[in-house]
């Protein structure tokens, strides 16, 4: 199950919420994500990227990551599967 919180439209506007880039609707974070969900880039979905515990492994088995560390902006970041 997707959430909007892990989609690229998703803009946090607190812990809780935020709005939607593409409609501008308010949404709450861990609600089930809509039909035009895209997920956004974050370090746990890179094939660079290895976990040593549930929120906290390496990139490239040298750098500390964050799981959830968006990777929007990082030049070596590749999908682990293509359908996402």
């Amino acid at each position: 199950m997707n959430t909007h919180k892990e989609c690229k439209y998703y803009l946090a506007t607190d812990v809780f919420k935020g709005s939607c880039k593409k409609d501008k609707n308010n949404i709450n974070a861990d609600d089930t994500s809509c039909d035009s969900f895209e997920a956004v880039e974050k370090c746990k979905h890179c094939i660079n990227y290895s976990s040593e515990d549930d929120y906290l492994g390496k990139c490239k088995s040298a750098t500390l990551a964050y799981a959830e560390m968006t990777a929007v902006t990082c030049n070596d970041f590749q999908w682990k599967q293509a359908g996402r």
